[in-house]
């Protein structure tokens, strides 16, 4: 064999030798770890607007692309809508031993402060929304502020002049969070996020921080996890940064529903 045979050989060697390589590398590549679904069951005051939204949460985050977990919402509802206290005890029945949250609102419901006891009892996260849920889809699109006394009235005027999607906004028993209305609300999450915990801050109580807010799941008292002891309704109502003896009454305006988000990994769009 010639001196340039030889050459050529030695290079295909290499060649063979750096693909073999190249190979024996991609098949060391370690594929991310498959994240388990979280699933969480969400009690719904509202049949539609509740539901709507956590759907369009599934749609967009569910997959954890975005979140670095996937997840999935099951909400719980009734045709009609539910009373406050009703949502905490429909999602305990449904959901078994898996985590739950519960939304309601201020509206005119006198039994505000039941609902809170029986969520901390087991270890239910529930988002309170003073005056209502309209106020959680108003904060996409600008801060908001001042005493409503449970009146929604003026928080969906205002959610109506917001975007044109939301124009007919409970017209006509139509509080549905679908279609354009989805797409007005995306690309806003931050803001929304942002606008909510400054409602925190500026809580007429005075001692309220939003530094202090808690979004880490706890594990709820079942028939599997019986020495979890029950929680403080207090404490569990403070979990959203507000101070112990601030009254969930007082907390006007406010809502929670951003330590779901948050809670979930979604922070922005």
């Amino acid at each position: 064999m010639g001196d340039h045979e030889s050459e050529a050989v030695s290079k295909k060697q290499k060649r063979r030798r750096g693909s073999s390589d190249e190979e024996r590398s991609l098949t060391l590549v370690r594929r991310p770890e498959h994240k388990q679904e979280r699933v969480l069951y969400v009690g719904c005051e509202g049949e539609s607007t509740e539901p709507d939204y956590l759907d369009y949460l599934v749609k967009r985050f569910g997959s954890g692309e975005r979140t670095g977990q996937p997840f999935r919402i099951v909400p719980v509802c009734k045709a009609n809508g539910l009373l406050p206290e009703q949502v905490v005890e429909a999602v305990r029945q449904y959901a078994a031993k898996d985590e739950t949250w519960a939304l309601f609102d201020r509206d005119e419901h006198t039994r505000i402060p039941q609902a809170v006891d029986d969520a901390a009892a087991d270890g239910t996260e529930f988002c309170f929304s003073h005056p209502s849920f309209d106020l959680w889809l108003l904060l996409h699109f600008q801060a908001f502020g001042g005493q409503q006394s449970g009146k929604s009235t003026n928080v969906v005027d205002k959610l109506r002049k917001a975007d044109p999607a939301f124009r007919r906004f409970d017209k006509k028993n139509d509080k549905s969070v679908q279609g354009p209305r989805r797409q007005a609300l995306e690309g806003k999450t931050k803001a929304a996020i942002a606008h909510a915990k400054s409602l925190v801050s500026q809580c007429e109580h005075g001692a309220c921080k939003v530094s202090h807010y808690q979004a880490a799941p706890v594990d709820r008292i079942s028939p599997r996890n019986p020495d979890n002891l029950p929680q403080s309704p207090r404490k569990w109502a403070a979990r959203s940064g507000h101070a112990l003896d601030c009254k969930v009454l007082d907390r006007d305006p406010s809502t929670d529903v951003w330590r779901l988000l948050v809670s979930l990994g979604i922070e922005d769009d």
